[in-house]
């Protein structure tokens, strides 16, 4: 009964569906044959005979077990009955059933039936039969229409219907599409665009020696006969889903024929099963090139930064592809949806092939059109779309009264406001609730004040991947293999918030221009997750993210614009901008309202062009709120006007992990005037360094607490951190001098040899270093990472100890009572054990030789450092551990010898017009340097106990110049002694 009860909803489906779709009655022509209908499942329809694919793939969820994941892709009854369709477009009844005549439900079989009925009272029998093949792929073209002789670019998209290594993919290319290795470009699962002649030596990202790939794959063409050629792509790593696999590009396309032009493509699968797609369906893509104008589309503002003018919602931009010799062209335009048309003035450039109108009326959807009046070209153009103004999202039917979940209903409106080729939706007063939005392409959100977007529970679910992470989630401990287990997982190179996407407040995937601006208030409302055992809650308690961009391009997230500076003001505690005239503005009436954001405020992962401004963090509330910003793999981003009143968190954070099956690296940075408080690093370049980090310039910085460091760098898994200036006035003038205040350690610049990239191996080993015996893993195929040309420049700190307000109930910093955790200002570089104290040697070498990771370039200038003291001087013969696997955090290395600066392992350190003092006199040295090569000392303060025999002390090191230092011996500025003397 059951199975007839679905048998009966099916048929009823595909009635309604039939209707639908084919708009007819029962008089239609009395056919019983069918055809695919965008199938992946369906390998071939012959006369009497429908057969299907089956096959296996890896798809883990988040709760499969790490020997499970195996599964079959063997086609069900449900995804046949959504696959076909009447072959003349007629309405049809549908019935599978077994051999026996059994309604049948579930995977198919051989020998089941397909059962096709008319109404007309034909029937047709299809005998089904299985094949091994691969699931089909999905080939799309971004235009499916271009004018006949005129030129343009011709993109596709192709993603296989299963996840693959080594695979082959295979396009055929009508005739007349003419395909080289210089007019083509290729851009695989998102690793960027590369002309296909550069395809095999497009970098594969850092990788070790235990990766078995050494490009990104191979290709080549051929010409057949009939005029048409074949694209073939091999060795491509498909395991990793960025979204589509291929994006071709074919340059400078013209065709001087009308008509339809096929293409189509498949694939072929390695592992688990050697598998071929079927090659067509949805593996199969139409253009239509036609004599009047098709591919008439308006311009997007796609400028980083939303500024408001008269004429933003009052004008607009459109192009075409310019034809020649054409006659004057008129603009048309429709305000009722096409019922009626008429003329518009616009300046129309036929050369260029634009047309510019302004004067549009607010409030209004527009439709536009060309006309040309004769010649070749004569006729309408493709119709496009605008709406002058932001589109209020209340209109789409939405109540905002806090109790209903609104995700569908907008999500229903951004899909049409993308569809008509994009625009702002408005987010008017109300509380809006939401599980996850699907963000689309060039699709504002403008949140306006006493509007909020409120999390629910209930995030889209984690996607299913290649890979298993479950045997490796979080934390690193010296003896924990799991992230070398498989060298080429990619999914346990990260903590588990990283590698996971789609359970977010917001979601965006190869994206270009998205906006989300405004003064309201956007909550996780304490249904966004912190911790990372996410993964073992239950599944309607899953997300942990607030906004997630993977791959996407031309993002923009903040407050209403202002070009004033932010700033901060202790007595109120609270920022405010800096008026031309120099004044305060405690107004903050216009920045972006952000609460109880979970894991990441943001996660943009290989993402590029990102414009981060004007946001206030926790106002109201400080729990459920970890990072804020962090930028994996990004390039080219400004954060600016950044103000946090406490995370748990790092607040700005670029870095370069694994997460999307490859890496690449980070640079071109500009970030000013952030002002916060974590129970972390307030501002942390690297941490995750699977590549390289570079380029990044911060100015005016104020830190109010970090319970880790107020600056860190940290290169830990092999990556190149280098060119990194603090307040050198690069993003623009240096209006106060930085502050730093109750931060565990001001500046935590380090390497480690953590190792998680993909192709890594460890081995365990045990050594004893200082006395000290050790067990642990150490990385032996990834070489020791770098960090060089670093600047620290103008910077004030004080109150140095774990003083973050995060956690605090009563009030809102503790002051230093002697309990809290302090530690010196840190440089410290990395090296291995030598082998001779190794237990069986050290038997490995790193592929660059290099055993000892420096850190290079170093400059402290007009840093000046007031520490809370005490030590005593028994700490002088403090000798801090070398850096192991998972040990990354300044309180690995417990106490240092030094208070004002402890530097090891360092190439080229210098110290200028920098001062160190205490507020209890501490017994270590102001300045400890342990295998230093080359050191300059000038202009520098400092102060010394007399016990102290000295102010400064190095070993291991050579090249130390001194010049202009002095120190102080009982109060600070009295009775100056030069080091000389000491």
């Amino acid at each position: 009964m059951a199975n007839m009860s679905k048998y009966l909803l099916q048929t009823l489906i595909i009635i309604v569906a039939g209707f639908s779709a084919a708009g007819q009655t029962s008089e239609t022509r009395n056919y019983a044959e069918v055809t695919v209908n965008n199938s992946t499942h369906i390998a071939r329809i012959t006369k009497d005979s429908l057969v299907v694919i089956t096959g296996s793939t890896y798809a883990f969820t988040v709760d499969t077990h790490p020997d499970s994941g195996l599964v079959s892709t063997r086609t069900t009854t449900k995804q046949l009955l959504a696959e076909i369709r009447a072959k003349d477009g007629s309405v049809q009844q549908y019935r599978i059933t077994t051999k026996d005549g059994s309604s049948k439900d579930g995977e198919l079989s051989n020998g089941d039936r397909l059962i096709v009925s008319t109404f007309g009272g034909q029937k047709k029998t299809y005998a089904i039969a299985i094949q091994p093949m691969a699931v089909g792929g999905q080939l799309n073209l971004e235009k499916q229409a271009l004018t006949v002789n005129t030129v343009s670019d011709l993109i596709l998209y192709f993603t296989g219907g299963q996840r693959t290594p080594d695979a082959t993919i295979r396009i055929r290319m009508p005739k007349g599409i003419i395909v080289t290795s210089e007019n083509t470009t290729v851009n695989v699962i998102g690793r960027g665009d590369v002309k296909l002649k550069d395809l095999p030596m497009q970098s594969i990202g850092r990788v070790g020696t235990n990766y078995s790939y050494r490009k990104v794959g191979s290709f080549a063409i051929t010409k057949l006969a009939d005029g048409s050629s074949l694209l073939l792509l091999e060795h491509l790593d498909l395991r990793a889903a960025n979204g589509v696999d291929l994006k071709i590009v074919i340059n400078n396309v013209s065709l001087n024929k009308t008509g339809k032009y096929i293409f189509r493509a498949s694939y072929s699968t390695s592992k688990p099963e050697m598998l071929n797609s079927p090659g067509l369906g949805s593996e199969t893509a139409e253009l239509t090139i036609t004599p009047t104008i098709a591919d008439l589309e308006r311009l997007v503002d796609k400028s980083l930064t939303y500024k408001e003018t008269s004429d933003t919602y009052a004008g607009a931009t459109l192009r075409w592809s310019a034809i020649k010799n054409s006659p004057a062209i008129q603009l048309l335009q429709s305000t009722d949806e096409g019922k009626t048309w008429h003329g518009v003035p616009a300046t129309v450039d036929i050369k260029k092939g634009t047309a510019r109108l302004s004067g549009l009326a607010p409030g209004k959807l527009y439709s536009f059109r060309l006309s040309v009046a004769s010649g070749g070209y004569k006729g309408l153009s493709n119709i496009v779309y605008f709406f002058s103004g932001k589109k209020d999202i209340k209109s789409f039917g939405i109540v905002a009264d806090s109790s209903i979940d609104n995700t569908d209903k907008i999500n229903e409106a951004v899909q049409w406001m993308h569809d008509i080729g994009g625009g702002t939706l408005l987010f008017s007063e109300g509380v809006y609730n939401v599980r996850t939005v699907h963000l689309k392409s060039n699709v504002y959100l403008y949140v306006s004040k006493g509007a909020t977007i409120r999390a629910i529970k209930g995030t889209d679910s984690p996607e299913m991947t290649w890979f298993s992470d479950r045997k490796y989630r979080s934390g690193l401990s010296p003896t924990d293999e799991g992230p070398y287990a498989e060298p080429e997982n990619y999914m346990t190179k990260q903590d588990v918030g990283h590698h996971y996407f789609h359970n977010s407040m917001f979601f965006g995937e190869r994206l270009d221009n998205v906006k989300i601006i405004g003064n309201g208030l956007i909550s996780g409302n304490g249904n966004l997750v912190t911790g990372d055992n996410v993964m073992r809650n239950a599944a309607n308690n899953r997300g942990d993210k607030m906004f997630t961009f993977k791959l996407c391009t031309n993002i923009e997230i903040g407050g209403i614009y202002r070009d004033e500076d932010l700033w901060y003001d202790p007595a109120k505690d609270e920022p405010y901008y800096i008026r031309k005239d120099g004044s305060r503005d405690f107004d903050t009436g216009n920045m972006l309202q952000i609460d109880r954001a979970g894991h990441f405020a943001l996660l943009a992962t290989g993402t590029d062009n990102l414009n981060v401004h004007n946001t206030y963090f926790a106002n109201r509330y400080s729990s459920n709120a970890r990072d804020v910003y962090d930028f994996m793999q990004c390039n080219n981003v400004t954060a600016f006007n950044i103000y946090s009143k406490i995370s748990s968190d790092d607040i700005i954070k670029p870095g370069s992990d694994c997460s999307l099956g490859f890496t690449r690296p980070a640079a071109h940075y500009k970030v000013r005037n952030i002002i916060g408080d974590t129970n972390c690093n307030l501002f942390q370049i690297g941490s995750e360094t699977a590549d390289d980090i570079m380029d990044i310039h911060v100015d005016n910085v104020y830190i109010l607490g970090a319970n880790k460091a107020g600056f860190s760098i940290s290169t830990n898994d092999g990556g190149h951190i280098r060119d990194i200036h603090l307040n050198c006035g690069h993003t623009g003038s240096i209006h106060s001098r930085s502050k730093m205040l109750r931060s565990y350690t001001p500046f935590f610049i380090s390497i480690s040899n953590r190792g998680r990239i993909i192709g890594a191996s460890v081995a365990r080993y045990k050594f004893t270093e200082d006395t000290v015996k050790h067990d642990e893993l150490l990385v032996t195929n990834v070489n020791i990472g770098e960090v060089e040309n670093i600047i620290i420049n103008g910077i004030d700190v004080i109150e140095v100890y774990a003083g973050s307000s995060f956690g605090g109930k009563n009030e809102r910093w503790k002051a230093f009572d002697g309990t809290q955790r302090k530690a010196t200002p840190i440089v410290a570089g990395y090296k291995l054990p030598a082998s001779e104290l190794v237990q069986g040697g050290l038997n490995f070498k790193l592929p660059n030789g290099m055993h000892t990771g420096y850190i290079k370039n170093i400059v402290f200038n007009d840093v000046h450092v007031l520490v809370k003291g005490g030590n005593p001087l028994s700490d002088t013969a403090a000798n801090p551990p070398e850096l192991g696997v998972g040990q990354y955090n300044a309180s690995n290395l417990k106490l240092q010898p030094s208070y004002g600066l402890w530097a090891r392992h360092v190439q080229g350190i210098t110290v200028s017009g920098c001062s160190f003092n205490y507020e209890t006199p501490d017994n270590r040295y102001a300045i400890f340097l342990d295998d230093v090569i080359g050191a300059k000392i000038n202009r520098v303060e400092m102060m010394k106990v007399k016990e102290n025999e000295a102010a400064i002390k190095w070993k291991n090191t050579s090249g130390v110049s001194l010049e202009n230092v002095v120190y102080y011996q009982d109060e600070w500025g009295k009775s100056p002694m030069s080091l000389s003397k000491q």
